[in-house]
């Protein structure tokens, strides 16, 4: 009964106590508020009615004011540019350099801020010229990470080589998979001006950069074929299986060209055939399949096809299929077999795509580099439907 009691004479102490502390907080709090400037609740007030451009003025006037509030600042700016409104985030964080008593602290990543909101807004050369101030800060690696991306996008391939090697002497990461492909970019111009010899060293230096580099063993036999050399092509195309045997279905047509330029067809043949026992894809399908229709005929283009077609049952595979059995079915069957054949065909267009391991991006044509994430050498050589269909 005694505990009782004092439990019945305990619950208003504890209320008043809790009444106290409510008390005491909610001073606090008015007290925090009214410490707050004017402007800071104006340019709420303008946000909530969708008034950015007023709730900017407002938020300048209490930095004017208050130089502690630039934090305030850096976040209105990265939501600007988040939203993709770029000359706002510009213009907050211009203001915030305008500020003649900005601490250093500030100053420095109101620069870098800057330079993002002007490589977002695509005004390359003002982002160049900012990330070049701020590469001895402690900004510095985001710095060169940023001119790296420029060079990439203004195609200045040589200064994305220095930028790259840069990046790797801060100790920011190894950069030799993309040192390899600027100058395989470079060695696609040399090619595309007609310099194999330029072509030629510039992929050296790719395969000292990284020897498993696939395009730069490709490009190798694309430049000795330009100075009229095929069997030295050949013998660079044939590389690619030691670098990477799924890769080989790129350089096939290659390959079965040369071999023919050099009047050995068959030999081209066998060694394509090896390879599709190694690793068979549709690519390396196709090219085979018109090299056996052309050699040997019809019915080894057909018998080429089923067994394929066994081992990795596809529709694509099933559309080259339809080709063979039309070119060889009866007068009278072709016309059904063919609205099949165009039915299956047209639907294999959608699944005949590459799709970048990165960020999804599919495409009908193989990249080194993919257009949607900018990323290299993220596209497996195989199409969608083969890799599903393997895993």
């Amino acid at each position: 009964m005694e505990f009782e009691t004092w439990w019945l004479l305990g619950i208003p102490i504890f209320f008043g106590l809790g009444w106290i502390a409510a008390r005491v907080d909610i001073r606090q709090l008015v007290s925090e508020s009214r410490s707050l400037p004017r402007g800071y609740f104006k340019g709420l007030n303008f946000l909530l009615n969708e008034q950015p451009d007023k709730a900017i003025d407002a938020f300048i006037e209490i930095v004017k004011l208050d130089p502690e509030t630039a934090e305030l600042h850096f976040a209105l700016g990265n939501l600007f540019r988040r939203r993709g409104e770029t000359e706002r985030a510009i213009r907050v964080h211009q203001n915030l350099l305008a500020r003649p008593d900005l601490p250093l602290e500030h100053q420095v990543h109101a620069q870098y801020e800057l330079g993002q909101d002007y490589l977002k807004a695509g005004l390359l050369d003002r982002a160049e010229e900012t990330f070049n101030l701020l590469v001895d800060s402690q900004y510095g690696a985001q710095a060169r990470r940023a001119l790296l991306e420029i060079y990439q996008r203004e195609k200045e391939w040589t200064r994305a080589i220095d930028a790259a090697h840069a990046l790797q002497e801060s100790g920011a990461g190894g950069r030799q998979k993309e040192i390899a492909q600027f100058y395989c970019e470079l060695a696609q111009d040399e090619l595309v001006h007609t310099h194999p010899d330029g072509a030629l060293q510039m992929l050296e230096k790719a395969l000292a950069a990284d020897r498993k580099n696939v395009r730069s063993t490709l490009l190798t036999g694309d430049a000795y074929l330009a100075k009229g050399d095929i069997e030295a092509a050949l013998l660079a195309w044939r590389r690619v299986e030691h670098q990477s045997v799924p890769h080989v279905a790129l350089v096939a047509q290659r390959l079965m060209d040369g071999y023919r330029a050099v009047g050995r067809p068959q030999e081209g043949l066998n060694l394509l055939r090896a390879y599709m026992a190694e690793a068979a894809s549709i690519d390396l399908l196709e090219v085979v399949f018109k090299a056996v229709l052309d050699l040997e005929g019809v019915e080894a283009a057909n018998q080429l096809v089923s067994d394929e077609l066994r081992r990795m049952p596809t529709l694509l595979g099933l559309d080259k299929l339809l080709e063979a059995r039309l070119m060889g079915a009866p007068p009278e069957v072709r016309p059904e077999l063919s609205v099949v054949k165009n039915l299956v065909h047209g639907y294999t267009q959608k699944l005949a795509r590459y799709q970048c391991s990165r960020c999804g991006f599919k495409a009908r044509q193989f990249y080194w580099q993919c257009p949607g994430c900018s990323q290299w050498e993220t596209y497996p050589p195989r199409r969608t439907e083969e890799l599903n269909v393997m895993n």
